[in-house]
Formats: C-alpha cells, structure tokens, sequence
C-alpha cells in the first residue's frame, strides 16, 4: 500500500471463487475481529471482480467503528488482483 504497510492475500480459487482467503502483513486493525470480517467478505467472491467490487465487499462487510492503520479496502483489493495474477502464472 502506498505510504502504508505490507499486505499480503493467500487464496485460492474453487469453481472460479475466491476460497481459503487469508489477509496478513505488517499493518493494524481495530477491534481484531475485523480480520475475520474482512475475511469473510472475500471468501466466495468471483474470481472476475473487479478491485472496485472486491474493495465495496470489504467495505460493507465492516462496521463503521473499524480503524484501519496502514491499511484500505482498496490495497487489500490490490492485493488479491495480485495473488491472483501469480496465481494464473502458476
């Protein structure tokens, strides 16, 4: 993430959806549980979605009180268009 911190997707695709996606690096979320959220919000999602979809996910999936330091809904999409495109290399 720009000027923010390391942000790592490990996923993969079943049946051309999300599966198995985990949200990691070097950044902070407030409360916790806004990781399983985030989570959650992936797992499922079409494999095809744009970063815009994948970025509206995760933001409808958290609560408005969810503080989010060196971290956006927009760089974890980044982040699975990544994971993604090294997957397809694969």
């Amino acid at each position: 993430m720009p000027g923010g911190k390391l942000v790592v997707i490990d996923l993969d695709v079943r049946d051309g959806r999300l599966a198995n996606v985990q949200l990691s690096g070097d950044f902070f979320l407030e409360p916790d549980s806004a990781l399983h959220a985030i989570n959650a919000a992936l797992e499922g999602q079409p494999e095809q979605a744009s970063e815009t979809a994948l970025a509206d996910a995760v933001l409808d999936a958290l609560p408005p009180d969810v503080m989010m330091y060196g971290l956006s809904p927009q760089a974890i999409a980044v982040a699975v268009s990544r994971a993604l495109h090294r997957e397809a290399e694969a």
